[in-house]
């Protein structure tokens, strides 16, 4: 039976890679969509905010198509939706605006039927849309996730964010879609490379894993993906190779790019010196750019209750000025 009332969920960004994980390692960050879902007699949209502007507004919408994969999935049949959405995760930076997308339609549709699909279906689901399940499943499970992906299923395992860790994203004012970022990849990469990433990604993964901060510089280190996309990034090279002697734990590429994640350990001080340098660097490339810390959130895509006492956008109000 579907909530005649509707359904609102808050879903977390992400970045992918971490550096050598790449297509495996994704971690929660505090930047969110907001989504709701309404049975409706005819098909409306609502796209709330600078990050919605151009997208579809009718049956083609990203939103509308997921949710009725997962009526489909569940043998349910809701053909018209009132879709309202806000999100502040910037649109092809690199900070999974897709799999946010994704994961809360997802998890709405879901809702709105009584959630008769166990959350490893809709991880399936969603790992099946993005073609990786780095993203889709930090945004769904929250904290870091270290997963894979065989063409039919996800296995995944969610670790606990180390309490210090904090990290500072830069992000370059232009936007880099992942296809393009993908084309830049090799079609093949030598054995010493490959067994290069598979050593500093058990060694990231198991470091993020025992709160081992001081491991992370020698585990974030890259050579399948990064030294490819670079060219795509001015100052990107120079960033990689200087923030760790700059004040950051380890730095990567977010996701596809074009931002840059510092991981930064809360204990210490510098980022303001950090904030500063990543900064000049892409100015001195002529790329003017946002910098923000973040952090890394324990929790994924969240049910919201208060539906019937606010509007979507009085909701939202009060979630972003919060």
């Amino acid at each position: 039976m579907s909530s005649s009332q509707g359904v609102r969920v808050k879903v977390p960004a992400s970045t992918a890679n971490l550096g050598p994980g790449f297509d495996t390692l994704g971690m929660a960050l505090s930047r969110y969509s907001w989504l709701e879902l309404k049975e409706a007699d005819h098909t409306a949209f609502h796209l709330i905010g600078d990050e919605m502007k151009g997208l579809p507004t009718d049956k083609s919408n990203l939103i509308y198509q997921v949710s009725q994969m997962v009526f489909a999935e569940a043998g349910k049949t809701l053909p018209e939706l009132e879709i309202s959405m806000y999100s502040d995760i910037p649109l092809t930076r690199g900070l999974g605006s897709s799999a946010s997308a994704i994961v809360g339609a997802l998890a709405a549709a879901n809702a709105l039927i009584g959630s008769p699909l166990p959350d490893s279906k809709l991880f399936d689901m969603a790992t099946n849309l993005e073609k990786h399940p780095d993203n889709v499943g930090a945004s769904l499970f929250g904290g870091i996730i270290a997963a894979s992906w065989d063409g039919t299923h996800a296995d995944y395992v969610r670790i606990e964010p180390p309490a210090n860790l904090g990290t500072l994203v830069v992000i370059p004012d232009f936007q880099l879609s992942t296809s393009k970022a993908r084309e830049a990849l090799p079609a093949q990469v030598s054995l010493a490379d490959a067994v290069y990433n598979i050593s500093r990604s058990s060694l990231l993964t198991a470091a993020l894993f025992a709160g081992r901060l001081d491991l992370i510089r020698a585990a974030m280190q890259d050579r399948i993906h990064q030294p490819y996309r670079a060219p795509l990034v001015p100052g990107m090279s120079r960033i990689l190779a200087e923030a760790p002697d700059r004040g950051a734990l380890g730095i990567a590429l977010s996701g596809a790019g074009p931002t840059l994640i510092a991981l930064l350990d809360l204990n210490e001080s510098g980022v303001d010196e950090l904030r500063h340098y990543l900064l000049d660097t892409m100015q001195a490339e002529g790329i003017s750019a946002s910098c923000y810390q973040l952090h890394p959130v324990a929790e994924g895509v969240q049910l919201l209750d208060d539906i019937k006492n606010k509007t979507f956008l009085d909701m939202i109000r009060g979630e972003v000025t919060a």
